[in-house]
């Protein structure tokens, strides 16, 4: 099975354009953990829907529209962006997070 990969320019993980077409400036893409929950950016603690921001910096891109996750390092690295992984952003606890990320950000 052939990899999916995103549109993404000049290994900027902000422009990434997801197989499904979104993008950050549509519908938004959240950064996340290893396991695709979002992670919270702001002080801590961080609520308990999300996840604490990876101490590694080991960061990822999660598409809350099709649940598609683009890792942040092998974009920067190659200019490329292969789907890592997908996740359900209609169950928990993504659809949570997901959730309360949003309504951090407004």
């Amino acid at each position: 099975m052939d990899t999916e990969t995103a549109d993404v320019v000049d290994h900027d993980v902000t422009t990434i354009t997801c197989v499904c077409g979104n993008t950050v400036s549509k519908d938004g893409l959240i950064q996340a953990n290893a396991q695709g929950i979002p992670v919270h950016s702001g002080d801590a603690p961080a609520p308990p829907e999300l996840a604490e921001w990876p101490v590694d910096e080991d960061l990822y891109t999660l598409c809350p529209s099709c649940g598609r996750v683009y890792r942040d390092a092998v974009i920067e690295e190659t200019g490329t962006a292969p789907v890592a992984f997908r996740v359900d952003v209609k169950a928990a606890p993504i659809a949570e997070a997901i959730r309360v990320h949003w309504n951090l950000s407004t």
